[in-house]
């Protein structure tokens, strides 16, 4: 095959077409999370610390307003300068993040508050810190602990959603994906040093990840595609913020019609599913295993 027909190979081009989303995804002008919950929910009060450790500034919890009802809204913070990106660890969260959004979640659960989740994460943080208290036990509690939830629960993944980092946040009723996210096991680049010992073929690992929304909206990962302005939604946050809003509202409001047993069950019935293996020669089954 010569040069130029490698470069028109269906692979070449699902890999260069999975890699321009992670690429919009990351974009530098693209929305942070807090940046659409000012601009979706009113009167935000945040709310600090894990009770045990300290008050992980890349997690963001508080009490807000969606058209006057109460809600939980937790979000990543990533920061907007050098020295804030630094403080907030390049919005990668500790163990203290995760146990914050945990603690919130439970105490709206005692007031009967909606949980949201606007989540935009590279990956939990690594570190050797992180590990030391527990960053792993804290993922799984959330995990669990989310499944759990009587009140209703919506995650939105709007830029990176990735790895524990991002499930963590996402064990809900329902999984929003806007229409230029990633949402994925592992970045494409670790992915690619890992399979192919150099990052050069990040494209190559995105594709092979199916890391794009209308991918993850094929395995059954998320329950709806929210589309972007033209451009994407850092064309227009305003605009861009009104869609999600809309999409947030509609199903929060269904959620609502559903007895707190009917709900727990079909969270835990949708996450059983999406846990199943297969290959590309079967589809999967409905029911879980």
């Amino acid at each position: 095959m010569s040069e130029h027909e490698a470069g028109n190979s269906p692979e070449t081009q699902a890999a260069s077409s999975a890699w321009s989303r992670v690429e919009r995804a990351r974009h530098p002008q693209r929305p942070y999370p807090m940046d659409l919950i000012e601009r979706i929910f009113t009167d935000f009060s945040e709310i600090h610390g894990d009770r045990a450790f300290g008050d992980d500034e890349a997690v963001i919890c508080g009490m807000a307003r969606l058209d006057g009802e109460e809600v939980l809204v937790i979000g990543i913070r990533k920061g907007g300068t050098t020295k804030e990106r630094i403080r907030r660890n390049f919005g990668m969260p500790s163990p203290e993040g995760y146990r914050k959004a945990l603690r919130c979640m439970k105490l709206a659960e005692k007031f009967s508050r909606p949980v949201i989740a606007i989540v935009d994460v590279t990956a939990a943080y690594p570190g050797l810190g992180a590990e030391e208290r527990g960053q792993a036990e804290a993922i799984a509690r959330n995990i669990r602990e989310m499944s759990r939830l009587r009140v209703p629960t919506i995650a939105v993944i709007t830029g990176e959603g990735g790895s524990g980092g991002a499930l963590a946040l996402a064990v809900t009723d329902k999984v929003l994906i806007l229409e230029n996210a990633v949402y994925s096991v592992i970045p494409p680049e670790g992915a690619a040093a890992i399979m192919w010992r150099d990052t050069a073929h990040k494209d190559r690992a995105a594709a092979a990840l199916r890391v794009t929304a209308q991918d993850v909206a094929n395995l059954g990962c998320v329950d709806e595609i929210v589309a972007e302005p033209e451009g994407g939604i850092h064309a227009d946050p305003e605009k861009g913020a009104e869609l999600l809003g809309a999409a947030i509202r509609k199903h929060l409001a269904a959620l609502r019609e559903m007895a707190p047993e009917a709900m727990l069950a079909e969270r835990q019935r949708k996450f059983r599913n999406i846990a199943q293996f297969y290959t590309e020669s079967t589809t999967p089954t409905t029911e879980p295993a």
